[in-house]
């Protein structure tokens, strides 16, 4: 595979491992399973996380963290993120991990969501640098597989630590590193401060991956141009869209977005995502979890509110086949 630097498309280096291009899937709770990340594969994402694997669940060996961690058919390369609070529970979770055979493991400091924040995970992180430092060092120290970190740009408006982050996880050890300039007060609201990636990108010695609200391709572009930074984590602009990457790829090289696409090709997508599903997990578990999936899918649609009813009631796959037959009048 052939990439082009001067467009912001790229391979990214970390130690011996390639990835294909620099634009990457984010984790996702509840999204980001093996039959989206295969789509999402399809559609050109270079690299993809795992949903975040609690490393205490791991180390005790919980069956549903196990399968969080599983590759999908095909999955060359995949990161298993997790979380959690002190270094030793990433000690005793490694052996649970390392049987998947991770391409990096990545350590999440970024969410926001009270209860892993109220355990010390997540962004509470963000208050205690060194702590994330001791766990960066200590899977280092037991594994040759790189370790990256995923941040925000602080706790609150009031401490915005995210360039002494950034410097700290280098130090310890980590080979890679991705900012979501919002703090963790913010969650997911207000606007993601680019500035922050910008000034960061400099100063970092491993490859920047910037996150947040690149959610359609020319914005995708943007980023990598405005900030510098090595690659685009692509979240929650991908939900419902997998689209996203393979338009972002063909502007970035060709300088064209071939446009969202026709109803019959979304129509095509979402029943074949629903057959990942169904070859996954059997029909009645996997017409559950299409449910808000193809509300993202079909948001904002002509039609869609009224699907959005109906599609609660969804059991099997000629239900979904026969709610989404709108797409194709």
């Amino acid at each position: 595979m052939e990439t082009d630097s001067a467009s912001g498309y790229h391979d990214i280096q970390i130690g011996d491992l390639t990835i294909r291009g620099n634009l990457v899937l984010a984790p996702l709770a509840g999204f980001t399973d093996r039959p989206f990340r295969t789509l999402c594969r399809s559609h050109g994402a270079s690299l993809t996380w795992s949903e975040m694997v609690s490393a205490e669940a791991a180390a005790r060996g919980s069956r549903k963290t196990n399968e969080l961690m599983r590759r999908a058919d095909g999955e060359a390369q995949l990161v298993i993120q997790l979380f959690l609070s002190h270094y030793t529970q990433a000690l005793r979770a490694l052996p649970a991990v390392l049987k998947h055979r991770p391409s990096l493991i990545d350590i999440n400091c970024g969410c926001p969501v009270p209860k892993v924040v109220k355990t010390g995970a997540g962004s509470a992180l963000m208050k205690h640098p060194e702590t994330m430092a001791d766990i960066v060092k200590a899977l280092c120290g037991h594994t040759d597989i790189p370790v990256s970190v995923k941040f925000r740009s602080g706790w609150d408006s009031d401490s915005i630590t995210y360039r002494f982050f950034a410097q700290t996880a280098q130090e310890a050890g980590a080979s890679l590193l991705a900012l979501h300039p919002r703090t963790r007060s913010q969650g997911y609201s207000g606007t993601a401060d680019w500035s922050q990636l910008a000034l960061l990108s400099p100063e970092t010695d491993v490859p920047l991956l910037g996150s947040g609200d690149a959610d359609t391709p020319r914005r995708v572009r943007e980023m990598l141009v405005q900030t510098g930074v090595d690659g685009v984590m692509i979240g929650r602009g991908a939900v419902g869209n997998p689209f996203l990457f393979t338009r972002s790829v063909a502007l970035l090289t060709e300088g064209t977005d071939p446009g969202p696409p026709d109803s019959r090709r979304l129509f095509g997508t979402i029943m074949e995502h629903l057959d990942m599903h169904i070859a996954e997990t059997g029909e009645q578990q996997a017409c559950r979890e299409m449910r808000k999936q193809v509300c993202a899918y079909t948001k904002g649609l002509p039609g869609s509110a009224q699907l959005r009813g109906a599609v609660v009631h969804a059991a099997s796959r000629s239900d979904y086949e026969h709610l989404l037959q709108f797409l194709l009048r």
